[in-house]
């Protein structure tokens, strides 16, 4: 394998790994060399593990709701004081779509909760430790509405605009001592996320007429980028947002 691209020997927790980008990046991080922590909701990453296993990579679960984050701050010491991680992806991750008047405040805290408070929390417990070894790779799942804004969606977009402000803040904090902190902007990806896009018979041809690359997006297609932001090759690169959405923001 590539030393470039070779992640033999080192650990990777994956938020949100039973289904879609969190499933096919840890595979993809298997493939390259790592062993993973699957984190799930519930106990139920029975096929994410035996794809991982199959790569003759080890795989172990952290079972942990980040809708609630009293007590993650401890749950995550726990984790970390056995077992070293040195590549952490924060793909875990929800939406509520509504017009923004009608959203009510238990939505809005729900998404911010999971997709920054959560975020924000294990990131800095993994950072921590990796600080102290003067290495490791974040990698957080951003979005095409870290940058636009989206309808119906407004918790969505403003949790994942703050993302990617994290993401910079914390590079300019960290690249120095060895750890590198970048996020990944998927485009329209067929996931259960954006199962009712989809089926919208007004808006999946609004928005697959859009793509340049003519098709939505597929899990796998965030494998690739995941794979270099966690690997040596991107030993240089911080702070920096890599879209992956077929052309989508060129247009």
């Amino acid at each position: 394998m590539n030393r470039l691209f070779d992640l033999t020997g080192r650990t990777a927790l994956v938020t949100g790994s039973r289904t879609g980008i969190g499933q096919a990046i840890a595979i993809g991080l298997a493939q390259a060399g790592a062993d993973l922590v699957l984190h799930g909701h519930h106990d139920d990453l029975d096929e994410t593990q035996a794809a991982v296993e199959a790569h003759h990579r080890s795989a172990r679960r952290w079972i942990r709701d980040l809708a609630h984050v009293p007590g993650l701050a401890g749950d995550i010491e726990g984790l970390l004081a056995d077992t070293r991680v040195d590549i952490l992806v924060n793909n875990a991750g929800i939406i509520r779509r509504s017009p923004a008047v009608d959203m009510g405040d238990e939505d809005w805290e729900a998404v911010m909760t999971t997709n920054l408070d959560a975020v924000f929390t294990i990131t800095r417990a993994a950072g921590k430790r990796m600080l102290a070894r003067r290495t490791g790779k974040i990698i957080s799942i951003a979005s095409l509405l870290s940058f636009q804004g989206g309808v119906n969606v407004a918790a969505y977009t403003a949790s994942k605009h703050a993302v990617v402000g994290m993401t910079r803040a914390l590079a300019n904090e960290w690249a120095r001592d060895g750890v590198q902190v970048n996020a990944i902007a998927p485009g329209y990806i067929a996931t259960g996320n954006t199962a009712a896009l989809r089926a919208d018979p007004v808006r999946e041809p609004q928005i697959s007429g859009r793509i340049p690359a003519g098709r939505w997006g597929t899990p796998a297609d965030l494998v690739g980028a995941a794979v270099f932001l966690a690997a040596p090759a991107s030993d240089y690169v911080c702070g920096h947002v890599l879209t992956v959405d077929g052309g989508w923001l060129a247009r």
